[in-house]
């Protein structure tokens, strides 16, 4: 195999792993999980700030879940 199959393969399984990210957090926004109680906004005349601190949280906490996961199985399957 050359190098520039690899390469093909790999951007084919990045940009599939961007589409599905999108995806989630196109459906996070739609089921309200974009505007939890611990975030800050602002908004005056001419101007706002959006401040997804509550939001941030959770998202990275269900991140590192997944994440966890699914390197766990990854490793495992390798170790095999």
């Amino acid at each position: 195999m050359s190098g520039l199959d690899n390469l093909g393969k790999m951007l084919l399984v990045l940009g599939g792993g961007i589409m599905l990210l999108g995806g989630v957090l196109w459906l996070a926004g739609k089921v309200g999980l974009g505007r939890l109680p611990g975030d800050i906004v602002i908004r005056r005349e001419g101007f706002s700030c959006y401040f997804p601190l509550a939001t941030g949280l959770v998202l990275s906490i269900v991140l590192s879940v997944v994440l966890t996961i699914v390197l766990n199985l990854i490793t495992r399957w390798l170790n095999r």
